[in-house]
């Protein structure tokens, strides 16, 4: 008797444990980051921040994980 009730105790403490562990689980959205700016000509301007200043520059970005960093198979 007591080992039938050890086993539902146990069995009942790990599907709560498992029910709280995924809980805090973050969702990691992958979003664009503007990386550089490109003239006309293709090169970047001296001093350009990564977000363009300017209405003739194009703007170059990739997909970036909240870490920084580009995930495979996500970019141009």
């Amino acid at each position: 008797m007591t080992k039938r009730i050890g086993a539902a105790v146990a069995a009942a403490a790990a599907s709560l444990a498992l029910g709280l562990g995924t809980a805090g689980v973050a969702d990691a959205k992958i979003h664009e980051e503007p990386i550089s700016c490109s003239n006309p000509a293709g090169q970047q301007p001296g001093g350009q921040q990564p977000s363009c200043q300017n209405d003739t520059l194009t703007q170059e970005s990739e997909n970036q994980n909240p870490a920084g960093h580009a995930p495979g198979g996500h970019n141009k």
